[in-house]
Formats: structure tokens, C-alpha cells, sequence
């Protein structure tokens, strides 16, 4: 019987990568660091690309990575396999953030670190506003597209509300419930198909 599509090939309704959209791995990525994962993309360019992965919490909280930050509950996450020795963060506090680079619609990235703890000690920004992680993914001029013409990823745009709350595991099979019927199915299947 015909399916009416291939299983394991990606859809090539939006291949191109750019800064604000997203790769989604497809569901057999052995890599540990990118297994069923989702990577904001925040520099996309001749020279590569750079990102950091949205739903690879850690359990440990800023204020025990930073000696001097205060108290919060915003979360912390893997951002990728590169440079796990540094902390990053994006945020949709806009222009509080003097030196912050803006990424796609109310997200943007880092900036002055010093003006986002006073914003957290005073409360003006909290857990719906930052994300906070260790390391970033990155990829060599051409890396990226060699994973793409291998089907290792689909690209998408999600919201501005979906890139600041994706930090859990289950992130990932959400938003490929929402891309369509193939990638339902994606969702769906077990992280080991030998386990069924």
C-alpha cells in the first residue's frame, strides 16, 4: 500500500534556515546533545550558523551557575555541545537591555548582563521573559546544509510565546503535532523503535 508520502524524508516546504526560525530533528538524531530536540536559531550567515537548543532543561537554577545573581525561577537549558564553559541568554525585554541583539519579532539576544540581574532583583523580569543557556550549537559555513540534505532537520517558524516557554522535553513532539500529519506521526514514534 501506498503512503502517499516518504516516512523518513523532510518535507521541503521551508528549507531554507535563517535567523528566528527553528530545526526540529527528526526523530532517529542519535547525537545526545540533539536528540528530539528544537534549536532557535539566532545567527544564520555565510559563515554558519549559531543557535541554541529550547528544550534541554537543566536542574540546577541561575543563582547556582552565577555567584552574585538573584534568586529566580527562570529556566536554564542546554544550548548545544559548543562552548559549555559560558552562559547565554535571550529575552523579550527589548531595549531595558542597552547592547542586546535583536533575533525575530520580540526575541532577542544577550546584551548587558549587569542591567538584566538589577531587571531580575526588581522583579521585571522573570521566567516568561528570559531563558538562560550553557553553551550554544553551531555549525561551519556549509556543516548546517550537509544535515539538511541528510533530512536531520525540518525548519519552521514558531511564536514568539512558544520559543520562550519550549523548555521541556515534550516541547519537541507539540510542535511537530502541530506541523501536519506526517510529523504527527514523527511525534509519535517511540525514541527506540526496537521497543515497541
Amino acid at each position: 500500500m501506498d503512503l502517499g508520502f516518504d516516512f523518513f524524508s523532510v518535507e521541503r516546504k521551508d528549507t531554507v534556515p535563517a535567523r528566528g526560525k527553528v530545526l526540529i530533528s527528526e526523530p532517529f538524531l542519535p547525537d545526545e546533545y540533539f536528540k528530539r530536540s528544537i534549536v532557535f536559531l539566532t545567527e544564520y550567515g555565510d559563515k554558519g550558523a549559531l543557535g541554541f537548543v529550547l528544550n534541554k532543561p537543566v536542574k540546577m537554577k541561575i543563582d547556582q551557575l552565577i555567584k552574585d545573581f538573584p534568586g529566580t525561577d527562570i529556566p536554564v537549558s542546554v544550548g548545544g555541545p559548543v562552548a559549555t564553559d559560558t552562559l547565554h541568554y535571550i529575552h523579550t525585554l527589548g531595549d531595558l537591555i542597552p547592547e542586546s541583539k535583536h533575533v525575530i519579532g520580540e526575541v532577542f539576544w544577550g546584551g548587558d548582563f549587569e542591567t538584566l540581574k538589577a531587571l531580575v532583583k526588581e522583579g521585571v523580569a522573570g521566567a516568561d521573559k528570559v531563558r538562560f543557556f550553557i553553551g550554544y550549537s553551531g555549525w561551519d559555513a556549509g556543516q548546517l546544509e550537509r544535515e539538511l540534505s541528510e533530512n536531520s532537520w525540518v525548519i519552521t517558524r514558531i511564536d514568539t510565546r512558544e520559543i520562550m516557554s519550549a523548555h521541556t522535553p515534550e516541547a519537541w513532539k507539540k510542535i511537530l503535532k502541530s506541523m501536519g500529519r506526517k510529523y504527527k506521526m514523527w511525534a509519535g514514534f517511540p525514541e527506540n523503535p526496537g521497543m515497541n
